[in-house]
This record gives structure tokens, C-alpha cells and sequence, in this order.
């Protein structure tokens, strides 16, 4: 519709005129609203869900499920930090290395059965 057309309506015409588009309007955004709402339902499920589940990307590689790793070295300027040995060295025990220790002074002492035994004894004692 040109804007010589609109203008030459009168009042009653252009109300009705609205009120159409409105209608119209609202139909449209609900459609819109609707389809948004179940493509994003789509991704959270995806998102919730395991690989095997994926059902938009069957193609996404499965990560493997790795074990929790202890750690074997720490900090004995701060002993809650500590390293596992795997992956980048911690700037800690990167600058410790530099100044001349080894790594062999920052492992964890391992516990093993007889010194559990042994304490166990005394706490009991």
C-alpha cells in the first residue's frame, strides 16, 4: 500500500486497518516465539544430554571419561598446592626448579600399609 492510499482512508477504515495488522502481528510473533522456544529446547536437551544421547550432531566426538588423578607433588611453602605430574608444571614448582631444587623434594610421601598400621597402634595405645 502506497502512503497516498492510507492517507485518503478515513478513520474508521485505517482503525480496522490496525486492528488487522495487530492480529496479524501477533499471530507471526507468537509462531516466532514458539519456534525459538523448541529449537532452544532442543539445545539445552543437547547440552543435558550424554554423548551417546546427541541427536542433532551424531558426528561429535565422544570424550573418553578419564580417573580422577592423585597428586604427587606439593608445595611446601603452601601445601594445598599440589601437582599430579601430568600436563604443565605449576609456576610454583617451575620457579623452585629454576632455583636449584629437584623435583624429588616436592613428592608426596607415599603412605603405605605398614606406617597406617603403625600409627593405628600408637592411637590405640
Amino acid at each position: 500500500m502506497r502512503k497516498e492510499d492510507l492517507e485518503a482512508m478515513d478513520f474508521e477504515e485505517l482503525w480496522l486497518l490496525h486492528e488487522e495488522l495487530t492480529k496479524v502481528l501477533a499471530e507471526k510473533i507468537t509462531a516466532e516465539k514458539q519456534e525459538l522456544e523448541k529449537r532452544l529446547s532442543q539445545l539445552y536437551r543437547l547440552d543435558q544430554a550424554t554423548p551417546d544421547e546427541r541427536t542433532l550432531d551424531p558426528s561429535a566426538p565422544v570424550r573418553r571419561k578419564y580417573p580422577k588423578v592423585i597428586p604427587k607433588y606439593y608445595n611446601p611453602l603452601r601445601p594445598s598446592e599440589t601437582w599430579s605430574g601430568r600436563g604443565k608444571q605449576p609456576r610454583w614448582l617451575v620457579a623452585a626448579l629454576q632455583s636449584g631444587h629437584v623435583l624429588e623434594e616436592f613428592k608426596i610421601p607415599e603412605k603405605t600399609e605398614a606406617t597406617d598400621t603403625s600409627t593405628n597402634e600408637q592411637e590405640h595405645s
